[in-house]
C-alpha cells in the first residue's frame, strides 16, 4: 500500500465512487520494478508478460522505459503497438496460435515466435516465412507456488528435432525457452533448466544449427504472505548458472517478468457483504466479500496464491474465517482448507484491502457472471 493508493481510495470514498470492488495500481512502483529487473540482469532484455496486466497506462509506461513485450494474442500485440512499442520489441510467446493470427502478427512486423512442436513450425513457415523461432521445453516447476502444467513445452530431446525442422523449412531457429513456474521463490531453480538449455544448444550445433538466445521466462515472485528473495539475488543466481553451463560463450538472454513487475504495485479494495456461521458448533465464520474467484481472484484456486488481507479492525482479536465471494456458484470460495485469521470484530460493510493484486486480477475478471460488473481498475 503506497501513499498514492491510500489517497486515491480516500478520495474515491469521499466522492461517492466506491460502489463495488476496485483495483488500484501505482505506476511509480512499476517503474521502480522495471529498473530493478534491468539492473539485476543488465545483459538480459526485459520482455514484460502482457497477460499479467494489459492496462494501456501500464503498457505505455513500460514502452517509454524501453521494455520489450511477451504477448499471447494478436490483440495483445495491437495493444503494445498502440502503447508506443515497435514490432521488433514484441515476441509472440504463446505456443498455441491460429495460422491466421501468425499471419496477422507477421503483417504487423512481429518476427519472433515461440513453438514447442513441429506442427506449429509448419504453420509459422507458411504464414510468417523467414521468421525467428525459439522452442520451449518442459521443465519441473518444483518450488513454485503457481506451478505450470505440461500444457506448454516439449521434451528437451525433442526440442532439437523441432528446431532442426524449423531450419529445414526456412525459418531461423534462434534459441530455447522454459518457465520455472510462477511465483518461484527458489533462486537456484534456473540452474537445472539452463543445463537442459545448454544440452539443446550442443545438440543443435551437432546438426549444424547455431543457437544464440535463451528465454529465461518469468517466475519472478511478488511478496504475498511470505518473504521472497530480492531481484538482485535472482540476477546473481541466474548469471552463475549461465556461466556454469555455457562457460565464456554466454548466449543472449531475455526475461519475461509479469507478476514480479506489477504484482506488488496493486491493491484491491473490497467490501464485506456478510459474516455468518453454518451452525452454532462451527469454529470458523464465513466472510463473504463483494469480490471472488470470478471477479478477479482466480489465482486463489486450490489456495495457491494467498493474498495479504488488511482490515480497518487489524489489532483486534482474530479467529479463523472461510473467505468466499458473492456469486451463486459453490466454487466461489477462496480460502477454506487453510482459513484466514481475521478480526472477530469484522462487520458487514467494512472495507478490506487485498494486497499484491497488481497482476492476474483485473485481467482474470469475468465479463458479467451473475450480473456483477468486471473489476474496476485504476492506474495512477
Amino acid at each position: 500500500m503506497t501513499e498514492r493508493i491510500r489517497d486515491f481510495l480516500r478520495n474515491r470514498r469521499e466522492d461517492g465512487r466506491d460502489d463495488g470492488p476496485c483495483l488500484v495500481v501505482d505506476l511509480d512502483v512499476v517503474r521502480e520494478n522495471y529498473h530493478g529487473f534491468a539492473n539485476a540482469l543488465p545483459d538480459s532484455r526485459v520482455f514484460y508478460a502482457v497477460k499479467a496486466n494489459p492496462a494501456p497506462e501500464l503498457l505505455a509506461l513500460l514502452a517509454s522505459l524501453g521494455s520489450c513485450f511477451d504477448t499471447a494474442s494478436v490483440t495483445e500485440i495491437e495493444m503494445v503497438l498502440t502503447a508506443g512499442a515497435t514490432a521488433d520489441r514484441i515476441s509472440f510467446g504463446n505456443t498455441i496460435k491460429k495460422e491466421r493470427d501468425i499471419a496477422r502478427a507477421h503483417a504487423l512486423g512481429v518476427r519472433l515466435f515461440a513453438v514447442d512442436c513441429q506442427a506449429e513450425i509448419e504453420k509459422i513457415a507458411r504464414a510468417a516465412p523467414g521468421a525467428k523461432v525459439f522452442c520451449r521445453f518442459l521443465f519441473d516447476c518444483a518450488g513454485a507456488e503457481w506451478p505450470l502444467s505440461r500444457k506448454f513445452g516439449c521434451d528437451p530431446v525433442m526440442a532439437v528435432d523441432v528446431l532442426e525442422h524449423a531450419h529445414r523449412l526456412g525459418l531461423e531457429p534462434v534459441g530455447v525457452s522454459f518457465h520455472v513456474g510462477s511465483q518461484q521463490r527458489r533462486t537456484q531453480a534456473w540452474d537445472e533448466a539452463l543445463k537442459s538449455a545448454a544440452a539443446i544448444f550442443r545438440g543443435c550445433a551437432e546438426r549444424g544449427i547455431s543457437l544464440s538466445m535463451v528465454n529465461l521466462g518469468g517466475g519472478f515472485p511478488t511478496k504475498y504472505l511470505k518473504d521472497v528473495p530480492t531481484v538482485k539475488s535472482y540476477g546473481r543466481s541466474i548469471f552463475r548458472a549461465l556461466r556454469k553451463h555455457f562457460g565464456n560463450r554466454i548466449p543472449d538472454t531475455i526475461i519475461e517478468p509479469g507478476r514480479g513487475m506489477v504484482g506488488n504495485a496493486g491493491v484491491i479494495e473490497a467490501e464485506v457483504v456478510l459474516v455468518s456461521k453454518k451452525s452454532e458448533q462451527d469454529t470458523a465464520r464465513w466472510v463473504y466479500l463483494d469480490i471472488g474467484k470470478f471477479g478477479g481472484l482466480a489465482e486463489t484456486m486450490d489456495e495457491s496464491i494467498r493474498y495479504p488481507i488488511r482490515t480497518p479492525r487489524d489489532g483486534d482479536a482474530v479467529a479463523p474465517c472461510v473467505l468466499a465471494g458473492p456469486t451463486c456458484d459453490s466454487a466461489d470460495v477462496m480460502y477454506e482448507k487453510v482459513p484466514c485469521m481475521l478480526p472477530v470484530s469484522l462487520e458487514i460493510g467494512d472495507k478490506v484491502l487485498i494486497e499484491g493484486t497488481g497482476a492476474y486480477t483485473a485481467t482474470y475478471s469475468s465479463v458479467a457472471f451473475n450480473g456483477f460488473e468486471p473489476l474496476k481498475a485504476y492506474h495512477i
